[in-house]
């Protein structure tokens, strides 16, 4: 849960000093895990925990989260490593980010836990460590929603950014989960698409257009600032940033929201394409690039994937391969099925349907076979918020871990 911090300038000049102390030691705690080769926390500890405290002033309990948040981001570098989300290895992005030591942005995020920060959820405000002293009153705005859940169930860490200029605290809260469905009465195909986000098995088709028109404009209209490059065009280039990204994540979250509702009114589970890998798998000519690039199918993949653990609903991905050559009536697989990139017609039988509605009823019947075998449902870990979390390294993204339910097969 993020809510938005209103603090005095006295109290936002606290806490950018603390944020900036924070993560210069935890850039020099990085170079001393690189230099070591000593990757885990406690072993860390014992050569960085008493300097950390010495030099930068911090308390016991930041220089912990400190070490604890260089070992995190080491960890999220390995696992990028690994699963290829950097790079071949021995290329020059994989290189690039294998070689040196992390470094973190001076306003990085910062976790604070119960011991260095503390609710007032009824006055709005919070109690909150800094290198120079607690900092207490600092008022937090939210929704009523925002404030029942965090009532609720906040737990754990929060962590403390900066972005824009705006102060955030982002609240772990964990969520009850709603106990599973194993019996689908059917599943709602799920096709990702660049020209057409989301077509679903009933023949729904979402959000497509419009937000690739905008897309497209803000492109151009970047460009245009970027090669103007005056003070006016970079403070307009700095005032639009992230707005393409914020505008998405509006988008897929309305989108994963639709789909869920319907999925539960219905008794359905949802079926989605394993698309793990494609911008590695895939080749396009120059001018489709910025266009595949930004194409968030892993976001709104994430975004139903919790949204179903809460829910209650069963996410089942299948292979994605020749799902838009496959004839959904008949099983014929040919190429020239796909006569465009909006319609499908079937060489074998004739029949004619729209190209990603076909995909989306291959992925169904794909999902509701490998539920008849006994494929345990699987759903995506929550994503952060543009912007928000730890962000160590720009070259490497946060990685979003699959958690793999119960087994449940037919008997």
């Amino acid at each position: 849960m993020q809510v938005k911090l209103l603090p005095t300038p006295v109290q936002a000049a606290a806490l950018e000093a603390t944020l900036r102390a924070c993560n210069e030691a935890a850039t020099w705690v990085s170079e001393t895990t690189f230099e070591r080769g000593e990757f885990k926390n406690f072993a860390l500890r014992k050569h960085t925990y008493d300097a950390v405290k010495s030099r930068w002033g911090l308390g016991a309990q930041a220089a912990q989260h400190v070490i604890k948040k260089t070992c995190d981001a080491y960890a999220t570098l390995k696992a990028n490593l690994r699963a290829g989300n950097l790079g071949r290895s021995g290329s020059r992005r994989y290189r690039r980010a294998a070689e040196k030591p992390i470094a973190f942005r001076p306003e990085g995020a910062q976790p604070y836990d119960d011991r260095m920060l503390s609710w007032q959820i009824p006055d709005r405000t919070v109690s909150i460590w800094t290198t120079t002293g607690r900092v207490k009153n600092v008022a937090f705005t939210a929704s009523p929603e925002q404030l029942a859940t965090l009532a609720l169930y906040r737990r754990g860490e929060s962590d403390l950014l900066q972005r824009d200029g705006m102060w955030f605290l982002n609240a772990t809260c964990q969520v009850p989960e709603a106990p599973l469905n194993t019996d689908p009465v059917d599943f709602l195909g799920l096709d990702l698409g660049i020209v057409n986000i989301a077509t679903t098995s009933d023949g729904e088709i979402m959000a497509g257009r419009e937000l690739n028109r905008i897309r497209v404009r803000e492109r151009g209209l970047r460009a245009k600032l970027q090669k103007k490059n005056t003070p006016s065009a970079k403070r307009r280039l700095k005032k639009r940033r992230r707005k393409e990204a914020r505008r998405a994540w509006d988008i897929n979250h309305k989108i994963a929201k639709h789909v869920m509702a319907e999925a539960e009114r219905t008794g359905r589970g949802i079926a989605l394409e394993d698309l793990t890998g494609i911008r590695e798998r895939v080749r396009l000519r120059k001018p489709q690039r910025a266009t595949h690039s930004s194409w968030a199918f892993s976001q709104l993949g994430v975004f139903i994937g919790y949204k179903a653990r809460k829910a209650g609903v069963a996410v089942v991905h299948v292979d994605p391969a020749y799902t838009s050559r496959t004839c959904a009536e008949c099983g014929h697989i040919d190429k020239a099925n796909r006569v465009s990139q909006a319609w499908f017609a079937c060489r074998n039988c004739g029949i004619v349907d729209h190209a990603d509605r076909n995909s989306s009823r291959n992925i169904r019947a794909r999902a509701r076979e490998l539920w008849r075998r006994g494929a345990p449902p699987t759903a995506p870990a929550p994503p952060r918020k543009p912007g928000a979390g730890l962000d160590a390294n720009a070259a490497s993204p946060p990685v979003m871990p699959v958690v793999q339910a119960r087994r449940f097969s037919d008997g």
